[in-house]
């Protein structure tokens, strides 16, 4: 389980993060939806502590990421996959290449390093890619291999930072599928931080939505549609929030 426990989060005069409190389940993959620049990304980084808090705190299976010294975030890290919004791989190295620097890292002994490539790049349907560099690929290939990149590892945890952004619809719907055979196949907890509505409520276990520093509501993807929240009904029907919202269920 990660739990955000009051987090605050500013920097200089710029409030980001006002009180966040927040219970991501073990084992479902949980939504966080907010408008750009609402401090969706810093969350993330509070998890793998490339960001502290300035008040509150920030639990990962009942450690406090705050508190961990050097080894113990190091160990936390080893734990954790990340998918980044543009992939960020290596230019300069094949596919394989790319796949293989954080498993050989580890220390992982070659057969298995070979076998956890071969096998990440079947579960996103990447096969014989291997050979090939990141500029061959398509922008949609490319994140797939950020979320084979991040299988290789075993985690426990993987974080997604928009990993539909710029995507068409087509495109966007194989890496939702991929989001969700990866946490059926290998029990894999999820945090995914998005604006795209559709592609959220279709691989979310539950939905948080990020306002104003704070989570404004927070439930199954049901209990978000519908939910009479005027903000949230004004980001779900694409209001600028100076209109009321219809009710759940009502015609515009």
């Amino acid at each position: 389980m990660i739990e955000f426990r009051g987090v605050h989060k500013a920097f200089g005069d710029r409030v980001v993060l006002d009180g966040v409190d927040l219970v991501i389940p073990t084992g479902e993959t949980t939504v966080i939806l907010g408008a750009s620049g609402s401090g969706k990304s810093v969350l993330l980084k509070h998890i793998v502590g490339l960001v502290e808090p300035d008040q509150g705190d920030v639990l990962v299976g009942g450690e406090s990421v705050p508190e961990l010294d050097y080894d113990g975030l190091q160990a936390l890290r080893r734990r954790i996959g990340f998918v980044f919004q543009f992939a960020a791989l290596f230019d300069s190295m094949t596919i394989d290449q790319n796949l293989r620097l954080a498993l050989e890292h580890r220390k992982i002994p070659a057969d298995e390093v070979t076998e956890r490539v071969t096998e990440s790049l079947r579960l996103v349907e990447l096969e014989g890619v291997e050979d090939r560099y990141p500029a061959e690929l398509s922008g949609g290939m490319r994140k797939r291999v950020g979320i084979a990149r991040a299988i290789s590892l075993r985690p426990e945890y993987i974080l997604y930072d928009e990993p539909t952004s710029g995507l068409d619809p087509v495109t966007t719907a194989v890496i939702d599928e991929l989001m969700m055979r990866a946490r059926e196949a290998l029990g894999i907890t999820g945090v995914v931080v998005s604006h795209d509505l559709r592609s959220a409520f279709r691989v979310g276990d539950r939905v948080a939505m990020l306002h104003e520093g704070r989570i404004r509501e927070a439930g199954t993807v049901a209990a978000i549609q519908a939910s009479s929240d005027p903000v949230i009904r004004n980001f779900i029907e694409g209001r600028t929030g100076t209109e009321p919202a219809p009710a759940p269920g009502s015609r515009p």
